[in-house]
């Protein structure tokens, strides 16, 4: 399979719309898998689900001209920045609807929308992996494959061809990075 994917992502490349449908058809099961994992991890209390996000992303991915993957992993790491993004609009878009950005008199019952849960950790967790980009996009992505995909150190390591040791010294400067990041509000 690694082979098809790996037709199907040059011939997407090359402006085949046809391959770019085959590759997202190929990989589904897997986006699905990327996206409950992503809403398990970021989306809690959000009313979003696995499959909407999923086509939401691929929405937001087929608008986007001149996109190359080279590898799976770079795709499966864009997918996952998309799909954070997208959760993280999300929560904005209903804390601001929460606090009156569509106001009108109505009755509400409060308990019924529940608080929109940790967007505020959400909007961090984008910045601080932002600003890494910004410094090391090797690092972020190594973030992106690990954190947001699930995908093991060995797995990375695989993928970028290169040794498990290196990879895991990556994931511990990218963490301290976004540690750092995170605690300070900004990293210089």
């Amino acid at each position: 399979m690694s082979a098809r994917i790996s037709a199907l992502m040059e011939s997407t490349a090359s402006g085949d719309r046809s391959a770019a449908d085959a590759l997202f058809s190929a990989l589904y099961s897997e986006l699905h898998r990327l996206a409950e994992r992503e809403l398990a991890n970021r989306g809690k209390g959000l009313t979003l689900g696995a499959t909407t996000l999923l086509h939401e992303a691929y929405l937001d991915m087929a608008r986007r001209e001149g996109t190359v993957f080279p590898d799976r992993a770079r795709f499966m790491g864009y997918a996952a920045r998309v799909m954070r993004s997208l959760i993280v609009d999300y929560a904005r878009d209903r804390r601001a609807r929460k606090r009156g950005g569509e106001f009108e008199l109505v009755t509400l019952d409060e308990q019924a929308a529940g608080p929109a849960a940790g967007t505020e950790d959400l909007e961090e967790i984008q910045a601080a992996i932002e600003r890494l980009t910004a410094v090391d996009p090797t690092l972020a992505e190594v973030v992106d494959l690990k954190f947001f995909c699930g995908f093991s150190l060995g797995e990375i390591a695989a993928m970028r061809g290169a040794s498990e040791r290196t990879v895991q010294r990556a994931w511990e400067k990218a963490r301290l990075f976004l540690y750092r990041s995170i605690r300070d509000g900004a990293v210089d």
